[in-house]
This record gives C-alpha cells, structure tokens and sequence, in this order.
C-alpha cells in the first residue's frame, strides 16, 4: 500500500497504539479524506521491484498546515522481485469502466484439469506490470506454501488489474467503482466456467473486495465465491463488523472470509491510521469478535509477517497458514 519515508522530526518513534479505543469510525476516515493529497502514481519502466511489486507504496509523510496528513509520492523502485511472463492470466478494468464490458483478458487461460481458481486483487499504486507481477508472485507463494506442489501444478492465479496508480482518495473511488465489473466477471466465470473461486485481496484490494461482496450481495449471487481472503487489509477495523459498511455482505456470503492481519505492518499501524484517522482490519484485525458475522474469522500472522508487503511472498510471508486455513493444503 504505501512505503515510508520519516519526517525527520519524527525519529523512530512507533506507530499509534492501536488498542486504545481512540480512533474514528469508517464514516470519519473518509472524511477526511479532504485533507489528504496522495501522488502513488510513480509508475516506472524499470526491473520489478519488491516495494513496487508488493503493494505499491508512497515514499514520505509529511503533516501539514493544522494536522492534516499527506501521504506523499512516488512508488520505490529499488529492489528485487518476481517478473511474471506474459502468459500471467490477467483480466483488467484499466481503462475501460465507462464501457459496456469493462473487463478485458490478457495472458494465457489454459487451466487445465486445475479443479479451482485462485482470483488476486492487488493493492494501491500498482501499474499494469506490476499487477500481473504481484499475482505472479501470490501464483509462487502458494506453489511453495501447498505441500508436494510446484509452480506447474500450483492452483492457477488469476490477476485482477484495476487502476490504482493514482492518488489515495481517488484510488479509493475507483476501487469502489471496480464492484460491479468484479462481481459482473465473478457471475460469469460462474455462469459460464463454474470452478470454485478463492478470492485473495491486499491491501486496498479489500475495499474492492468489501464493495464487491456488497453488489453480489444486492444481486442474491452469494454463492459464486469459495473463500475470500484478506491480507493486510487497509480498510476500517469497523467495517467489517455486522453493523459496518462491508458486514451484512459479508454475513450474506456463502463462503467464508479470513482476515490475515500482522501488528508488524507499520504501514497499516502508523501511516493509514495517520491518514484515514481509523484502524485498519489488516493490522489488529477486530477488536470485538462477538461483533462480527459468523463466517468471518480474523488470523493473527503476526510472527510470520514483518511488513505490509510480504503476506503473499514466498518462503517469508503467510500463505503457507492461509491455505491450511482455507483448506488448499
């Protein structure tokens, strides 16, 4: 979601508590989202790199004038990662939301005998390359996380490319805007090819996600969902309650949802706190379990994730619990 930069008046000094019980609901996040101003669209035509590759990141925070907080510019460009080959099964929405079929596929849709799908939506600031690389990416995590399985024989990833690339306001307009395409595709992939769905989402992929079980929800098409997983989810810790913006749907689902959350994701735990004034699900999960719909469970990956970027990777991140949890062991 977003990389950091310090203020240097900041030192090291840790990311709120997010305990406490102080922060706003949903509806307060996103009113402040008027004194927020976020350039995530540092695109570049560079070698994938693993801060670019695994969230799409803002590289500074600065707070300004009486307190409002800009998360502030340019994806990080500088590391490693996995370069996905064209082949990657990718459907995308990029361009394309004002027309009558907003969703286009890329890549190769060959499955096989595969008996089920696995359908990634990335996160803030990724660009086309790095979506297809991000779900590339998901595709070896899972390969290494399923016992006796190899990259060949690994449960096929299908990337959904939305346009993230831009500000953090706008950003969370257009993930909005992706739910009926998503649930439009997820209807037809139903309709038409009927293998099981499990749906991961990171970072701002959850609201996509949140949005989109809503329209399935509306639309009484609850059933075309296996799973769906949220990893590092930079959307309000209230939201998915049964009272908040994402958990009726959530509770009309008939599939179940796992939010993979780690305290060590300081972006969740400092910078989206700072900036949405509210908890993110994706760092402390619920604080009131009671308070959520039954098929909704939150799982703690706290001594398995060390960062908003690596849930899916393999060997480092969480998957190798996710799919025992989901049942792809």
């Amino acid at each position: 979601m977003f990389g950091i930069t310090r203020n240097p008046s900041a030192g090291d000094a840790a990311p709120p508590d997010d305990r406490d019980g102080s922060d706003e609901s949903d509806g307060a996040g996103d009113a402040a989202e008027a004194d927020d101003s976020t350039d995530a669209a540092g695109a570049t035509n560079g070698p994938v790199t693993r801060r670019r590759l695994l969230g799409g990141a803002a590289t500074g925070v600065a707070l300004l004038g009486g307190g409002g907080l800009y998360v502030a510019n340019e994806l990080d460009a500088g590391f490693a990662g996995y370069e996905a080959p064209e082949t990657q099964p990718i459907v995308s929405t990029r361009g394309r939301l004002d027309e009558s079929d907003p969703t286009a596929r890329s890549g190769s849709w060959a499955f096989g005998d595969a008996d089920a799908v696995v359908l990634f939506v990335h996160g803030l600031g990724a660009d086309a390359e790095s979506a297809r690389d991000q779900a590339y990416t998901a595709r070896l995590g899972l390969a290494a996380a399923t016992e006796g399985s190899t990259e060949a024989d690994a449960l096929p990833v299908i990337g959904y490319s939305w346009a993230s690339d831009v500000d953090w306001g706008p950003a969370k307009a257009t993930a909005d805007e992706n739910a009926a395409p998503l649930a439009d595709w997820l209807v037809r992939w139903a309709d038409e090819d009927g293998r099981p769905v499990h749906l991961f989402a990171h970072s701002l992929g959850a609201r996509v996600t949140g949005a989109t079980l809503g329209e399935l929800a509306d639309r009484g098409r609850t059933a075309v969902l296996e799973s769906v997983s949220l990893f590092g989810g930079a959307i309000p810790h209230d939201s998915v309650a049964e009272g908040g913006r994402y958990g009726p749907a959530i509770d009309a689902l008939d599939a179940p949802v796992y939010n993979f959350h780690s305290r060590e994701d300081r972006v969740l735990g400092w910078v989206y706190r700072a900036s949405d004034r509210t908890r993110a699900v994706g760092h402390g999960g619920v604080s009131d379990a009671a308070a959520t719909p039954p098929d909704y469970t939150d799982v703690e990956v706290t001594d398995l994730v060390a960062d908003h970027y690596s849930y899916f990777e393999p060997e480092t991140g969480c998957l190798p619990r996710a799919v025992g949890r989901i049942g792809l062991d």
